[in-house]
């Protein structure tokens, strides 16, 4: 209903415009031209002149010389000396074009729409030992709220009991649904597909993921591009100086009509709308892939990217290390022997290394709830317990060395092969034998390398791998995602000192980083980027590109949108551009009239908005097992074999251009 009388309101002006000039048209038809005629072509100029010469009052009063004041001065003036026809004819067709501009602009925020409709209105909500359904806005953190299938999740929270599957598709733009059971985030917006959820709520009302989306996306679609505000400073001259073309051509011809018909062929509708619609679209189209762009001049900046940084964990990783290889040394010992010394080991232990130990041996269904009885962490080397009369040493070749183990059996060697190929190993010895190596590594995200493949598609010559972590690690996932440059051992200045290195040697830098110890990189950089960004209200306030998911290929995605619109916005310039130069060449060489020019300024118009709501279309994507093209891999320097980081190592910055890494690390 609301909808049907927003569109009565904005097509109203025109259509009894409309109707009156072909009433005019009618009784000219009949009875030949006369006063009937005319009054009726006189009522169409003031029905669609009026709201047309309200805003150029309202613009003068704000010192701006419009659009508006042309078309009311040139509407106007062709009254004056009789021409009522062109006064018509005008001010319908600017009409018409405006009601189609408004159209087109709500078209173009149809994701900002979307994004409301999907706000939910109830909750279910566990109070007094029953379910009881209030408004959504009245659910207050902490309190648990029942999803059932089918139900919108009213609230941002964590599920606490129950499983289900959830379409996320309104957040992250995902497009199967995701398992959730306890522990799980949920979002406000998103719909139950099976099963029943409860959730306890931690973000309510505006403190929801999906109200921050909805105001960021309002942000973006009203800020404008460095191009939108040249157009705009270009619009202020430009009028004028067509006001001062028209007094001069009709003081020196003595030509009226032509004085009045270069205002009207002047009007810049296209050139004032090529830009605000082309970026509206393009963020609108975005916001519906789950990727949230903070603006106008951030979109221009995204589709001049050249080279991308990318912190490798958390990122190319999932930051998780996993248990990757048992290696048994001791001929009276077998797999399972040496993980359950090395978990009773790391029971003891806070060290990151010691949870995917833990959890292997879990997974191999070896006791979990046994603790040594004494243990203490060496700084720099490992661990030491004491258990059932046996000590346990689980860490570096520097550990056994400190307790006097000697190496009797092979585990230096092994360690420094599982290091070269870019694994964390860890020595285990029992009584003061070394019994097994064991490794441990960051699982490669399973799109990292069509991600990098993606990006050089894109047109980004240059995606550069920036860690802290040693060069054996780095190699080996530089090699697994085909990254052209991988740089270890970095601290955060070193990250920061990168990305201006990148930016003196003329690239424009997007950086890829979780905003902790990249911070100074993401802030130095052309473009900060945040991953994973749905739950986090940090990253939708500070990146200037937000991907909502945890998915890495909304990076070269959000790349080629930018260059597609920004592609557009210069379609549209050249197409408006061209328009009113050959309008007005038609105009001082004869031929081109009033009415006749506004109709081509209207079809410019169309063709504009036409051509930018092409953005509103999904294209799609590329086979994610395609090779990368545009990488400059080449091998590293001899950087004097080092044996990779054991734990407690210090790596120290290593730069590597990369090529064939994985015949780099046989070498």
């Amino acid at each position: 209903m609301a909808r049907s009388q927003r569109l009565r309101g904005r097509w109203a002006v025109p259509a009894v415009s409309g109707l009156l000039i072909g009433g005019s048209a009618a009784i000219a038809t009949v009875s030949g031209a006369g006063i009937a005629s005319n009054a009726l072509m006189l009522a169409a100029a003031v029905a669609a002149g009026s709201p047309i010469a309200v805003h150029a009052v309202r613009a003068l009063g704000a010192r701006v010389i419009g659009i508006d004041l042309l078309v009311t001065v040139a509407s106007v003036g062709a009254v004056v000396i009789g021409q009522y026809w062109e006064a018509a004819a005008v001010t319908f067709l600017f009409a018409v074009g405006h009601a189609l501009e408004q159209a087109t602009l709500s078209r173009t925020r149809s994701a900002l729409a979307e994004l409301v409709a999907v706000a939910p209105d109830v909750a279910v909500v566990l109070r007094a030992g029953g379910q009881i359904e209030v408004a959504a806005a009245d659910v207050a953190m902490g309190e648990t709220v029942v999803v059932k299938n089918g139900a919108k999740v009213p609230v941002d929270g964590e599920v606490v009991a129950g499983a289900g599957a959830v379409d996320q598709a309104s957040i992250t733009g995902e497009s199967i649904p995701v398992e959730k059971a306890v522990g799980d985030q949920v979002f406000a917006g998103t719909v139950s597909r099976g099963g029943v959820l409860q959730v306890k709520a931690t973000g309510v009302g505006a403190d929801t993921t999906l109200a921050r989306i909805i105001h960021r996306v309002e942000e973006a679609q009203d800020a404008k591009a460095r191009t939108q505000r040249f157009m705009d400073r270009f619009s202020r001259w430009y009028t004028p100086g067509i006001i001062v073309l028209a007094v001069v051509a009709g003081a020196v011809t003595g030509d009226i009509v032509l004085a009045l018909t270069l205002l009207v062929i002047g009007c810049p509708g296209a050139m004032v709308i090529s830009i605000p619609v082309s970026i509206v679209a393009g963020i609108g189209r975005a916001a519906k892939d789950g990727i949230l762009i903070k603006g106008g001049e951030h979109l221009e900046r995204a589709a001049k990217i050249t080279a991308v940084t990318i912190d490798k964990t958390g990122t190319l990783t999932r930051g998780r290390p996993l248990l990757t290889d048992v290696v048994v040394l001791d001929p009276a010992a077998d797999r399972v022997a040496v993980l359950r010394w090395a978990a009773l080991a790391e029971a003891g232990s806070e060290h990151p290394l010691a949870r995917p130990v833990l959890d292997a041996a879990r997974a191999e269904g070896l006791p979990s709830g046994q603790f040594p009885e004494a243990a203490e962490s060496i700084p720099g080397m490992g661990i030491t317990a004491t258990s059932d009369g046996h000590r346990v040493l689980v860490g570096n070749v520097a550990l056994l060395s400190h307790f006097g183990v000697a190496d009797v059996r092979g585990s230096d060697r092994v360690a420094h092969d599982l290091a070269a190929a870019g694994h964390t190993p860890m020595i285990v010895a029992v009584d003061g034998a070394g019994v097994g190596v064991l490794a441990v590594a960051d699982e490669v995200r399973p799109d990292a390398a069509h991600m990098v493949a993606e990006l050089h598609r894109a047109g980004v010559r240059t995606v550069v791998m920036l860690t802290g972590d040693a060069l054996p690690v780095a190699l080996a996932v530089g090699s697994a995602t085909g990254v052209d440059e991988v740089r270890a051992g970095l601290l955060p200045q070193d990250k920061h000192d990168a990305v201006r290195e990148l930016q003196r040697q003329g690239h424009v830098v997007a950086m890829v980083g979780d905003g902790v110890n990249d911070a100074p990189a993401l802030a130095v950089a052309d473009l900060g980027v945040a991953m994973g960004a749905a739950g986090s209200a940090v990253a939708l306030e500070t990146a200037d590109i937000a991907l909502m998911a945890d998915d890495l290929r909304r990076l070269p995605q959000a790349i080629r949108l930018a260059r597609r619109t920004v592609a557009t916005m210069r379609q549209n310039i050249a197409v408006a551009l061209a328009t009113v130069a050959l309008l007005l060449l038609g105009v001082l060489l004869g031929g081109v009239t009033m009415s006749v020019g506004m109709l081509v300024h209207e079809v410019s118009v169309l063709v504009v908005i036409l051509n930018a709501m092409r953005l509103l279309r999904r294209l799609p994507s590329t086979a994610p097992g395609a090779p990368a093209t545009g990488g400059r891999l080449r091998p590293p320097p001899d950087d004097g074999g080092g044996s990779g980081r054991c734990r407690g190592a210090d790596p120290g910055a290593v730069v590597v251009p990369m090529v064939a890494a994985a015949r780099a690390l046989s070498a």
